[in-house]
């Protein structure tokens, strides 16, 4: 079937439905205040399936390289491995030891298999969370600091450049990324936007190398040419597109995660899971390397 406009995906609600990912013929997400990892029966509407349900917030995670169906997850104070059996194992703590009480926010692999997670304050202080950078074998590295409420980032195919949105601020910068080291060079703004256009939130990069946007109070995504300029709007039926990811089988099918989370009077459909099929593909899914 193809889906020309914002399509109901699951009669479920969620309070924050982030970290999009499409893997294994399936879609995986979570709602991130809640704790819960999820997953949809394949490419068909229906009912979400509890995979995981943690005591602290789940921000997003990334399947582990190696085909073992684990998980490396950004949840509560830092980074844990969630075993396809067993209990979760911590793999860090990033912002427990912080001034101010803060919890882990989205979180993605790069194409190389390094994890980068976002930390932000449960108060959002400005300039209080930061992108953390995770190698095996490494101590972790605040690779970007001074940030408010991180997300993304968002890689391009070869993993040398990196989008990064703060959402309070409206900005998305662009980074260059070395492909060997994953160290950052290059800063430059990318976007702008308006509190009435909406904060930047979960974003993913096409296989032409555009940017799709999640606009948090816009009820709107975007989708944004390599030189910044407008694309394509695509209006929702909910205020609060928050994670986003191109999956299906051709990887043409735009997943949108949205969020009821502070809303005063909920609308029917925030809360949802929407898909709607877009022309361009996205790129695989990347998968982090085990933790050591």
């Amino acid at each position: 079937m193809e889906l020309t406009e914002p399509t109901v995906w699951s009669a479920d609600r969620l309070e924050l439905g982030e970290g999009l990912r499409w893997v294994a013929g399936r879609l995986v997400l979570v709602d991130l205040l809640a704790g819960r990892l999820l997953e949809t029966a394949g490419d068909r509407p229906g009912p979400l399936r509890e995979l995981r349900r943690l005591d602290v917030p789940l921000g997003a995670v990334a399947p582990v390289a190696g085909g073992s169906g684990d998980w490396l997850a950004a949840a509560g104070t830092g980074v844990a491995l969630l075993p396809a059996t067993g209990d979760p194992r911590p793999v860090t703590d990033l912002v427990a030891d912080g001034p101010e009480p803060a919890r882990m926010n989205d979180a993605v692999a790069d194409p190389h298999g390094r994890f980068w997670a976002g930390s932000m304050t449960y108060a959002g202080v400005p300039g209080g969370g930061a992108l953390y950078r995770l190698v095996p074998g490494a101590a972790p590295v605040a690779a970007v600091t001074g940030l408010t409420v991180p997300n993304g980032p968002a890689f391009d195919a070869a993993g040398t450049t990196m989008y990064l949105a703060d959402s309070p601020r409206g900005e998305v910068d662009r980074f260059s990324v070395d492909p060997r080291t994953g160290a950052l060079h290059g800063r430059e703004p990318f976007l702008r936007l308006t509190a009435e256009e909406g904060g930047p939130d979960g974003m993913t990069v096409d296989a032409a190398g555009h940017l799709w946007v999640a606009l948090w109070g816009g009820s709107a995504v975007r989708r944004y040419r390599p030189d910044g300029t407008l694309d394509r709007e695509i209006r929702l039926p909910a205020s609060q597109p928050a994670g986003i990811c191109l999956g299906g089988p051709d990887l043409r099918r735009l997943f949108i995660g949205t969020a009821r989370h502070g809303l005063e009077a909920a609308g029917p459909l925030d809360g949802a899971l929407l898909a709607v099929d877009v022309p361009v593909p996205g790129l695989p899914t990347a998968f982090a390397s085990a933790p050591s």
